[in-house]
């Protein structure tokens, strides 16, 4: 066994060296080779620099004196290797470190691109609301029943782009890191109810059924009400808008233990892909993104809503089955109605 631990079974290729540096020829070479597996054959542990001395091919100083410059070479190699893998280390650290600061860079600009563009379109929209506002209660002149029609029509298109341009604000905010919340109690039954009583001729319009049980014993939660109602109203237009005829959304608020509400919106609609699951929180980014695509929609809304709730200290879950529909839950804390 002492023989399996000399410094020889570190070195690689020790007869190549030996041919090389002119110590053995490469018939001594093969000879030792030969020496040696007829020992082990034998059942004899031998390694080579054992047979060439057995066969009288160079003394022990010499192979001694070999497998020495050969570790010293090997060291010197790995130290080598060592400082290359190190500099490249630092330097694709460095190059990352770059790349995430012009990432950063990029992604601030872009908010802020957002947010200017948001601000300077509410200026002519609020003038194009007012006039609209103006024609429509007849106070510059009268209308005919299908010029109030056209412009009531004109109202609502207004207003979807103001809720749009709203949006991406919120959006360029909770990008740069500056959205706020104004803590307080918020009773979720009257919140839910009002979100029921504003989907619901969305609802019957596309034959979707729309349920909430209220419990008188939910405790209030501890959260923004502008902010959370958004994001309960848009996780149920989500739902709605996915959700095929004859379909349901069921809103629930259940309170669970350690001071927590569980808020959830579930629909029996088309669900989503489990390898594309990842993609949904992806700000202005749809599943189906041809020309053509069926459904409408920025792609900012559920981003936005998870940023809310991640600003509420909360995570949005998601369980979904394609064709068989989706369910988005998340946390919030629990206060007395005088917190």
């Amino acid at each position: 066994m002492t023989d399996l631990l000399t410094p020889e079974i570190l070195v690689p290729r020790l007869g190549d060296y030996l041919v090389q540096q002119g110590l053995i020829s490469s018939s001594d070479l093969q000879q030792a080779l030969l020496y040696q597996k007829q020992k082990q054959n034998s059942g004899e542990s031998c390694l080579l620099g054992q047979a060439l001395e057995h066969l009288d091919l160079l003394s022990r100083q010499q192979i001694d004196q070999a497998v020495t410059e050969q570790i010293i070479q090997l060291r010197n190699a790995l130290e080598d290797a060592n400082r290359f893998l190190e500099k490249r280390v630092a330097e694709r650290t460095s190059e990352l470190q770059e790349a995430l600061r012009k990432l950063s860079e990029l992604s601030q600009m872009k908010a802020n691109f957002v947010a200017n563009i948001s601000h300077e379109l509410r200026t002519p929209l609020t003038h194009v609301k007012g006039y609209l506002e103006l024609l429509i209660t007849e106070s510059l002149g009268a209308l005919t029943a299908e010029q109030k029609s056209a412009l009531q029509v004109s109202q609502r298109a207004s207003g979807r782009l103001e809720s749009l341009i709203d949006n991406l604000i919120l959006f360029s905010l909770a990008a740069r890191g500056e959205m706020s919340l104004k803590l307080a109690p918020v009773n979720l039954n009257e919140v839910v109810e009002e979100i029921i009583n504003y989907s619901k001729t969305k609802a019957d319009d596309r034959n979707v059924a729309l349920h909430f049980k209220a419990r008188a014993d939910i405790p209030y939660a501890h959260a923004d009400k502008e902010k959370i109602s958004w994001a309960i109203l848009h996780l149920v237009e989500n739902a709605v808008k996915f959700t095929p005829s004859g379909g349901q959304v069921n809103l629930s608020v259940e309170p669970e233990s350690k001071g927590l509400l569980m808020i959830s919106v579930k629909d029996t609609g088309i669900g989503i892909p489990s390898s594309r699951m990842d993609e949904i929180f992806e700000p202005f980014h749809q599943l189906d993104a041809a020309p053509t695509r069926r459904y409408g929609g920025t792609g900012l809304g559920l981003a936005l809503v998870r940023e809310i709730i991640t600003a509420h200290g909360s995570v949005i879950e998601v369980h979904a089955e394609e064709g068989k529909g989706s369910w988005f839950c998340f946390h919030l804390l629990s206060v007395s109605k005088t917190s």
